[in-house]
């Protein structure tokens, strides 16, 4: 394997990165060990992180014996600590980081796990393109020209706190949303509600029963419908193909403020026709989403981490709702001509199980689901398994053998990761990971159910 794959990634005592000179790069796919196929890998995306995890021993595999190892200590380097990768935005992995964890390690921070190895003087990781917008690439972001933005609309709007949020987000939490707001550019966030009616496992705003912090603060108050429209009709007529988006990280649940969503989408369309109307949601109230609609709501994106009822649950720990109030707003999106996406959290070793697949396959045909947003899960994976259970994980076939399972199936679905502007809204988009298709064909099982 170290000769012509890919070597592991370890760090030493100090921190330190560094290649294992006598291991290969070792992938964990949610059921098992084994080493990453060449097709698989690809460059570590700009813009991606690298993580050193701790009470995280390594796993690589040894040529010698050709099985995984693991890897506590080296003679040169001492005691040694698991790597991972966060990729980039618009990227999908493939596999987890292979490790194994030490009694009383602190459980991980809520980021995307990725396996990583080295090789050609270069880092890659398992893991496919599913979007080729390019408007949260890191290359893309002049810190420099946002703060200039962010003047220009205070000085506009100095009473906005809607736009005093969106400050705070796009200089302070680095959120590209927010930032592409003050650059007049693509899609703008429209953050509503401080509470929510869910309280996931991997809330990224909210953290009160683990152990792990969240990445950031949630909105304290909800917002006004006046400052909302200004945002929204501002962006809407100044950007072209532009998108503007309720349900963001740092909001609980939109649809608990229906009331304020409706004025804010009547009051939009009023003023202009221009541009999408969006909004992020776990589509947990299916009678507000109906009012949305008929107010002028032209797209949902609804957020879920699996369509099979006991893992939705265990993950989302919903109240006052259940998956099936989740699926009739899908269906009240669709009926009446509207786009409708699935913010679908990618899990390798449960998405790409044969029961999921299945599973997903009658939400998607029962909802009239359009595209299907392809993003990484983030959390500590061996946190989320123990809460899903031992069922979670059945036979997966492959995160890239599963996405061509969906395609022969819909040959009409998108992929993606980014809201679509309205220009795209019905036409299905490239493939992502074609390089792969022919031998994610190949280990498709031939008994999948249609």
């Amino acid at each position: 394997m170290t000769s012509n794959g890919p070597r592991l990634v370890v760090a030493d005592e100090a921190g330190q990165i560094v290649d294992h000179p006598d291991l290969g790069m070792t992938v964990w796919d949610g059921e098992e060990l084994r080493q990453p196929r060449r097709e698989e890998l690809i460059q570590l995306p700009l813009g991606s992180d690298l993580f050193v995890l701790p009470g995280r021993v390594p796993i690589g595999w040894d040529p010698d014996v050709d099985e995984p190892v693991l890897l506590p200590e080296d003679p040169n380097l001492g005691v040694l600590r698991a790597v991972s990768a966060f990729v980039a935005p618009a990227y999908v992995r493939l596999y987890h980081p292979a490790y194994q964890t030490e009694p009383g390690a602190p459980d991980l921070s809520l980021f995307a796990y990725t396996a990583i190895g080295w090789m050609n003087g270069r880092f890659y990781v398992p893991a496919v393109r599913c979007d080729a917008d390019k408007r949260q690439d890191p290359y893309r972001f002049d810190v420099d020209a946002v703060r200039r933005g962010v003047l220009q609309r205070r000085a506009a709007h100095p009473t906005n706190a809607t736009m005093r949020h969106l400050e705070h987000c796009a200089l302070v939490y680095h959120c590209r949303a927010a930032q592409n707001y003050f650059l007049d550019r693509w899609e703008a966030p429209l953050p509503v509600a401080s509470t929510c009616n869910a309280s996931c496992l991997g809330c990224i705003s909210e953290q009160p029963d683990v152990n792990v912090e969240a990445a950031h603060k949630r909105l304290t108050i909800p917002a006004r419908p006046s400052d909302l429209i200004d945002v929204a009709v501002g962006h809407l007529e100044r950007v072209k193909n532009a998108v503007v988006s309720f349900g963001q990280g740092c909001e609980g649940e939109p649809l608990v403020q229906g009331p304020v969503l409706e004025k804010t989408i009547r009051g939009i369309r009023q003023k202009t026709s221009a541009g999408v109307v969006n909004l992020n949601s776990n589509g947990s109230l299916p009678g507000v989403v109906a009012s949305l609609a008929d107010a002028g709501l032209d797209a949902i994106r609804i957020s879920l981490n699996s369509t099979q009822q006991r893992l939705y649950e265990r993950y989302y720990r919903p109240t006052g709702y259940d998956l099936q109030d989740v699926l009739q707003s899908a269906i009240t999106m669709s009926s009446r001509d509207k786009f409708v996406s699935l913010n679908y959290f990618v899990f390798p070793g449960v998405s790409d199980s044969p029961a999921e697949i299945d599973s997903l396959s009658e939400f998607i045909e029962r909802g009239g689901v359009h595209m299907l947003q392809l993003r990484n899960l983030n959390i500590d994976p061996e946190l989320y398994l123990n809460e899903l259970g031992d069922d979670a994980v059945d036979g997966p076939i492959g995160v890239v053998a599963m996405i061509h399972e969906l395609r022969r199936r819909f040959s009409q679905l998108r992929f993606g990761y980014f809201n679509p502007p309205r220009t795209r809204h019905r036409r299905p988009g490239p493939l992502p990971g074609k390089h792969l298709l022919a031998s994610a064909a190949a280990r498709s099982p031939a008994s999948m159910s249609t």
